[in-house]
């Protein structure tokens, strides 16, 4: 406790320090120097004057506005809201489930029962288990890990 006590008070004395030297430096007066002179072109006088046709020459382009960075969140919203009504429905939460529903729905009835998710577990377990022992160390654990697919671009 003494340490971090001593270091806190460490490091309280070094902002000081350091807020008098840079207000120390800011009030020094530095002298600006002069402007050098700009010197009176001789040949200005005979150059000619182009004068620019407003027709041809038009409006500035406009500027395009910046692009807005939705939040994590609206991003998340957006993924669910299929139709982009700005109402996430039951059947759009669901939607995204139904593909892993299935596939553990053997039998097709729409329920999935304690059997059907134990096979599949049972399998997972079973392909984790390089050699056999019915124990899973941290190696073989970290296997059943769900795979990540890459991002769908959408470009």
């Amino acid at each position: 406790m003494k340490k971090f006590a001593a270091g806190a008070a460490g490091m309280m004395l070094m902002l000081t320090a350091g807020l008098f030297i840079w207000i120390g430096a800011e009030g020094q007066d530095m002298p600006i120097p002069a402007a050098p002179p700009v010197p009176e072109p001789a040949e200005a006088e005979s150059l000619p004057v182009v004068e620019l046709d407003p027709d041809l020459v038009g409006p500035a382009p406009p500027v395009p506005p910046s692009a807005y960075k939705a939040s994590r969140e609206e991003r998340r919203f957006n993924r669910y809201d299929r139709n982009r009504d700005e109402i996430v429905t039951r059947l759009e939460m669901m939607s995204s489930r139904t593909d892993s529903f299935k596939k553990l729905d053997t039998d097709g009835n729409n329920y999935l029962s304690f059997e059907e998710w134990a096979i599949s577990t049972s399998e997972r377990f079973a392909g984790a288990d390089a050699n056999g022992n019915g124990q899973l160390t941290r190696t073989e654990f970290r296997s059943t890990r769900p795979k990540r697919s890459p991002p769908r671009c959408k470009c």
